[in-house]
């Protein structure tokens, strides 16, 4: 039997390192809070009052009962590993063979500044922890982040592109650093040995990966326990991650603002079938939930001190991978979301050209109504107005001979050669510049 749960726990482990941000339900009582950016200040000035301090101001006053006494960092010593003979060290093991696949992942991202980029943010944020914690950037265009028991952190492209700073960024990888230090994935597994025995497990873990439960109603039930337990947990990690982050003088004013971003996107989708498979949509109160109790714990530790939020370094950062990650976003054909979202990042200040090019790549893809007109007069906004990538002269001239109009669509197909003489479709390209109508 020994033998039976070790096997299912390393098959559980599987299905427990995701943890996608929407599953966390909120109760109003929210017990941390923090955020950080790297204040220009001088070094000599008086360091802002750590969270504790605030807190304990907040009680004398009478205006705050909150304590960090459920957010302690003791959990998981820095460098601690657990013994290999432990069910703790079962979902180790199991981690880090799956890690060691990882890093050999078609979708892992290799920019060597992107990486450094947050590697350096996440170092900060989990202090002596900075060791213990690797991410991997992966090309995934949804928004989600996870955290392994042995902490190997995913960050998908989706969540970078959605972000509007520093800030921002800091609110997700410190929600996942906390999910390390609390062990939850271990939690989680050892809550479900205790209420289903090793063979249940195997059904819970298909049904977290997503696949059908072959089980009876007592399974139900039991997956159903699994998922409140986790939304407990997320919450928790949250208060971890506002705790994390306010010690590095983010602004704590800004973790709620992601969700409100990922709401209006939700909203926005006319599409009721796509709108359903969306992540967010099955938790979409809890989403609320979740950004309601961000912004009134933030607004009750808020200061002058802790107001960083680093938009500048972000775009900085973030800037070269922009045209990838739009690329990737406008391909899930979710249309109108995507255009929620291009709507969004223009009025954060993204360049013009290349929104404008991207609306006109959803125009072009969708190709209903007037969408090729509306796709042209994009592409033109775009060549006007800022500076878009050189694929905004191929699209122009896929569109202008979809309507007939070859003579422009062979100068703009000119100009693409010119600009990117190695394209793969060169040579037919060439091939229509030179008299092809067809």
């Amino acid at each position: 039997m020994k033998r039976l749960v070790l096997i299912a726990g390393a098959a559980l482990a599987m299905a427990l390192t995701g943890c996608q941000s929407n599953r966390a339900t909120y109760k109003e009582a929210f017990d941390q809070a923090s955020q950080r950016d790297e204040p220009e200040k001088a070094v000599d000035e008086k360091p802002p009052k750590p969270i504790t301090a605030v807190l304990s101001d907040r009680a004398e006053q009478g205006t705050d009962s909150t304590s960090l006494e459920d957010y302690k960092l003791e959990d998981l010593n820095p460098g601690q590993r657990p013994d290999l003979a432990s069910d703790e060290g079962g979902l180790w093991l199991t981690m880090d063979r799956a890690e060691e696949r990882l890093k050999t992942s078609g979708r892992l991202v290799k920019a060597p500044a992107l990486n450094a980029y947050v590697r350096d943010l996440t170092c900060r944020l989990a202090g002596p922890y900075c060791k213990d914690i690797r991410v991997y950037i992966l090309h995934v265009p949804y928004f989600n982040a996870s955290m392994a028991p042995n902490g190997a952190m995913q960050l998908w492209t989706g969540a970078l592109l959605r972000v509007q700073n520093e800030a921002q960024l800091a609110t997700i990888l410190s929600h996942e650093i906390g999910h390390y230090l609390r062990r939850h994935s271990l939690q989680r597994y050892r809550a479900i040995i205790d209420q289903s025995g090793a063979l249940l497990v195997f059904q819970l873990a298909t049904a977290v990966a997503g696949a059908p439960i072959a089980g009876d109603i007592a399974t139900l039930a039991i997956l159903a326990n699994l998922q409140s337990f986790s939304r407990d947990q997320e919450r928790e990690a949250d208060g971890y991650g506002l705790h994390l982050m306010y010690e590095q003088n983010y602004d704590p004013n800004e973790a709620h603002k992601i969700w409100d971003r990922l709401i209006a996107e939700v909203e926005a989708t006319k599409d009721e079938d796509k709108k359903k498979r969306n992540p967010f949509y099955a938790s979409h109160p809890t989403s609320e939930e979740r950004r309601d109790a961000l912004k009134k714990f933030a607004a009750k530790i808020a200061d002058d001190q802790h107001s960083v939020v680093g938009r500048a370094r972000y775009a900085a950062a973030i800037a070269p991978y922009l045209p990838t990650f739009l690329e990737d976003d406008v391909k899930l054909h979710e249309f109108d979301r995507s255009m929620a979202l291009l709507d969004m990042l223009a009025g954060d200040g993204t360049d013009k050209g290349l929104v404008d090019f991207f609306k006109g790549e959803v125009h072009r893809l969708r190709n209903q109504d007037d969408d090729l007109d509306a796709a042209l007069a994009d592409y033109e906004n775009a060549l006007s107005d800022g500076k878009p990538p050189p694929d905004v002269y191929h699209s122009m001239g896929i569109v202008l001979r979809k309507l007939d109009r070859h003579d422009e669509a062979k100068r703009a197909f000119t100009t693409y050669l010119r600009l990117r003489p190695d394209a793969e479709d060169a040579e037919f390209i060439q091939y229509y510049i030179d008299g092809d109508k067809s």
